[in-house]
């Protein structure tokens, strides 16, 4: 059904579920989809249940470039060639690429590669992503990232990049004798349901930001990654895998280098592919607005699936906010 809504513009009438007040949230999604781009999808999931799904100026199945949120998938993926025994958290990556060895980054381990502790200093998030999109192949890639220069020991230092992620992605197509792409879809994308998510059609995949989902193939990544690894009574990833990648790696002893998280956010952990925000609650907020995240102490998942490149503090504090007002409706 379709109602008017943000001056007479159309949008889908939300669903949610009766014994549950979500007017707030609807209230929010009014006066922040301007602010987000002009469209905006969200859906809540509870115990197995949609409870709130609503579309703003589209449909649900709007399909979109969801940036950062990508690294969530990529390190899912890494975890199901470690669940199998193909690989191990503490491999060391000059073992399956000698290239990093030969610039003296032999010794970081798949698992610093998983949580943005390389010690390697990159370009800043967009520039290097606009620079990788120029790549032809992986080699290419990683004979690229092998030239950067190290700003730390591995393990400490804490730069949250493209570079780890792109190695870790190397080192699963030379396991798997596959492009990431492929592997992606057989592991993680068809298992899921997830048929209209994937790494573009490029000739190199970018595993840390270089996704295309929808909101409702997203939804069903959170549901396996709440659910422990399950997914409609299938099991795609071990619980203790769920448990390491929402471990927090940024101890004491580890100097932030960069970071995207502001005080909006409050103090921040990261696992792998994925923030640590709070108790039981991990995101992976993309830089284009998609916001996931999943409270495993209130039993639920969350997507927002926007389109917009203004973000910084604003845009943390706005997630902030849309994450108090879902809660308090599933209270």
């Amino acid at each position: 059904m379709l109602v008017f809504g943000l001056s007479g513009v159309v949008q889908a009438q939300p669903v949610a579920s009766a014994s549950r007040d979500f007017s707030k949230v609807d209230a929010w999604l009014e006066a922040n989809t301007r602010k987000m781009g002009g469209r905006a999808v969200l859906m809540v999931e509870k115990d197995g249940k949609i409870v709130y799904s609503r579309a703003v100026n589209g449909g649900e199945e709007w399909r979109a470039p969801i940036a950062s949120c990508s690294k969530w998938l990529s390190a899912a993926l890494v975890m199901t060639f470690v669940d199998e025994g193909k690989l191990r958290l503490d491999d060391t990556v000059g073992y399956y690429l000698p290239v990093l060895s030969a610039h003296g980054k032999g010794q970081i381990t798949v698992r610093q590669c998983l949580s943005h502790l390389t010690g390697i200093e990159e370009l800043p998030l967009r520039q290097s992503l606009a620079e990788m999109r120029g790549i032809r192949t992986m080699d290419e890639a990683i004979e690229k990232i092998a030239e950067m220069t190290m700003e730390g020991a591995p393990g400490t230092v804490f730069h949250y990049s493209n570079a780890g992620l792109q190695i870790a992605g190397a080192i699963l197509e030379k396991i798997g004798g596959k492009s990431f792409g492929q592997l992606f879809l057989e592991r993680i994308a068809q298992p899921l349901g997830m048929a209209n998510t994937d790494f573009g059609r490029g000739p190199v995949a970018l595993p840390a930001g270089g996704a295309n989902s929808t909101t409702g193939d997203y939804m069903h990544f959170l549901e396996m990654i709440r659910n422990k690894g399950m997914y409609n009574g299938v099991r795609i990833l071990r619980a203790s895998s769920i448990d390491e990648m929402q471990l927090d790696r940024l101890g004491p002893d580890v100097r932030i280098g960069y970071s995207p998280a502001s005080g909006a956010m409050g103090k921040v952990g990261y696992g792998y592919g994925e923030w640590i925000m709070g108790p039981g609650v991990v995101s992976s907020p993309g830089l284009f607005g998609a916001f996931p995240w999943v409270d495993n102490r209130r039993g639920y998942c969350a997507f927002l699936m926007a389109y917009y490149l203004l973000g910084g503090q604003e845009k943390q504090e706005r997630d902030m906010e849309l994450i108090g007002l879902v809660n308090e409706a599933l209270q």
